[in-house]
């Protein structure tokens, strides 16, 4: 089995939710989380991003992991954004 190449995961928050969604997470190559951010303001790089920069809504990256692919995979699949989120943790602490 090949060795992956480790990079950035990445977890945005949308500023409002749309229909379901108010989180993507995505991974970057190492070197181009910031090149990979600013395609997703354009409305490029993803689906999900597109949708939210169609309709305004902006994001902010709130969290970033080291790993490769297969580690996004695995965090998507929990389809848990908001309990990886720390703005979502906190709201929810405070009752938000």
């Amino acid at each position: 089995m090949p060795t992956q190449k480790v990079g950035t995961i990445y977890l945005l928050h949308y500023a409002e939710k749309l229909h379901h969604a108010q989180h993507y997470l995505g991974y970057a190559e190492a070197g181009n989380l910031e090149k990979r951010l600013a395609r997703h303001k354009k409305g490029n790089g993803g689906r999900l991003p597109a949708v939210f920069a169609q309709a305004g809504i902006g994001f902010i990256c709130v969290r970033t992991w080291p790993g490769t692919r297969q580690t996004e995979r695995n965090l998507k699949n929990r389809k848990e954004g908001p309990r990886l989120c720390p703005i979502c943790r906190t709201n929810k602490k405070l009752g938000k």
